[in-house]
């Protein structure tokens, strides 16, 4: 491999890994805001550590760190960092496969205990006295006025103390006011899917970036093992 053609190789991995590393920043950072932002969180305790928010923020950090190694290694034309990139970057692919899969086997499942954790908070949120769980409380309000829905599956959930968050119109202080028909679990179940097809259509992208740069990453670490360099 001549000169220019590992000048090119090592100039696209380097922006390659560049452009990844902005990504997981970017990712890390619209984590944080949702988690910042969420009402949902407390409702589906079963559900907190695949948790969109989270999801976005452990594989951003990740993602940003190795590809900063890969950044630096192909910057420095240094062999140990390359080497470490490839190591790394080919078990965070896996793990990215791994987390596909499992969400592609087990989706009725999680459909179950996300049904069960949100009726769990209702009997909650329904048997508590005036100030106690009062996170689970506001959470599900919001959910209800957020989504205009009216307990897990219909204001009966409720059995004839329904909250005024399920309120149509105002005013709601009356004793006759009419409240939202639909039930929240489905109105929830959509959300999070459509927010893990964002999430999952950003890894798709990343995955191929990464792919790329394992692709490089090889010819690249090839020449300089054979000019003896990369150690310095």
């Amino acid at each position: 491999m001549n000169r220019s053609c590992v000048n090119f190789c090592k100039a696209t991995l380097v922006k390659l890994n560049f452009l990844c590393w902005l990504c997981g920043a970017f990712v890390v950072a619209f984590g944080e805001f949702q988690m910042i932002h969420s009402k949902f969180a407390s409702l589906i305790p079963t559900f907190w550590p695949i948790y969109p928010a989270n999801t976005l923020v452990v594989t951003g950090t990740i993602v940003t760190c190795v590809c900063y190694i890969g950044v630096l290694g192909g910057m420095r034309e240094n062999r140990c960092m390359l080497i470490s990139f490839f190591i790394l970057m080919v078990i965070l692919m896996l793990v990215e496969l791994a987390m596909a899969l499992v969400f592609l086997i087990y989706s009725r499942e999680i459909d179950s205990y996300f049904e069960k954790d949100l009726k769990r908070s209702l009997e909650i949120y329904r048997q508590s006295a005036p100030g106690a769980n009062q996170t689970i409380k506001d959470d599900f309000d919001a959910v209800q006025h957020l989504f205009r829905c009216c307990g897990v599956h219909g204001e009966a959930d409720w059995k004839k103390n329904v909250p005024i968050s399920c309120c149509t119109r105002d005013p709601c202080n009356t004793p006759f006011h009419s409240n939202w028909k639909e039930g929240c679990v489905d109105k929830l179940k959509n959300w999070f899917a459509s927010n893990y097809l964002s999430t999952g259509a950003g890894v798709v992208t990343m995955f191929i970036i990464q792919f790329i740069c394992l692709s490089i990453t090889i010819p690249v670490f090839c020449h300089f093992k054979r000019r003896g360099l990369g150690y310095q």
